[in-house]
Formats: C-alpha cells, sequence, structure tokens
C-alpha cells in the first residue's frame, strides 16, 4: 500500500504546482560554479543566474582552497567556469542560449 502513495497523489486534483511537486521524481540537475573569493565577475554571473535558479541546484567550488587545486590549475584565469551535471557549460561569463539549450536537454531526459 504504501507503494502507491506517490502514484496516488499524481492522481489527487489539486493544482499543477503542486501535482508537479509530488509527482516529479526527477533530480534538479547540479551547476557549478568554480569561483575564487573576491570575484567580481562571478557575482555577476550568479545574478544572471537568477532567472534559472528554480531549474538547478547551484554548488560553488572555491578553487583556492588547497583540495581544489586541481581546479586551480586549470581554471585560474578563466573564471566564472560553469559545468552542468559534471560537464564542461561555459566560462568567463553566462550564456543563456547554451544554459537554456543544456536545462532543456537535462530536463528532457528519461529519470
Amino acid at each position: 500500500m504504501l507503494n502507491l502513495f506517490p502514484k496516488l497523489l499524481c492522481y489527487i486534483k489539486t493544482s499543477p504546482r503542486i501535482i508537479r511537486t509530488s509527482c516529479s521524481q526527477r533530480a534538479l540537475p547540479v551547476l557549478t560554479l568554480f569561483t575564487k573569493d573576491p570575484c567580481p565577475l562571478c557575482e555577476e554571473a550568479k545574478e544572471m543566474l537568477e532567472l534559472y535558479k528554480h531549474r538547478f541546484v547551484l554548488q560553488e567550488v572555491d578553487i583556492t582552497l588547497p583540495e581544489n587545486s586541481v581546479w586551480y590549475d586549470r581554471y585560474k584565469y578563466d573564471i566564472p567556469v560553469f559545468h552542468l551535471n559534471g560537464q564542461f557549460l561555459m566560462m568567463h561569463q553566462v550564456n543563456t542560449k547554451v544554459l537554456e539549450k543544456r536545462l532543456a536537454k537535462s530536463e528532457r531526459e528519461p529519470v
């Protein structure tokens, strides 16, 4: 009986937002921001992401920390750098067309 409960939620007549939240089994993609402190360009980039923040989980990686030395060596001259689900996405600034395209692709992938 407990296994049927999530499926029953899908059939409850309520607002579409609640149904979408209750029935969704898809985890949001992870958008990783490689950054450092201070990074004014990173702050600008995060502001540009505000419109999309409901479509991903933002994870920030401070490349100046000792445990992130590999990322520091790779991106010290290029931040902000973004990866989506572990794959390179963009650098230097937010490209909304690239972001939109990759988020849409991620949303279409099977659960």
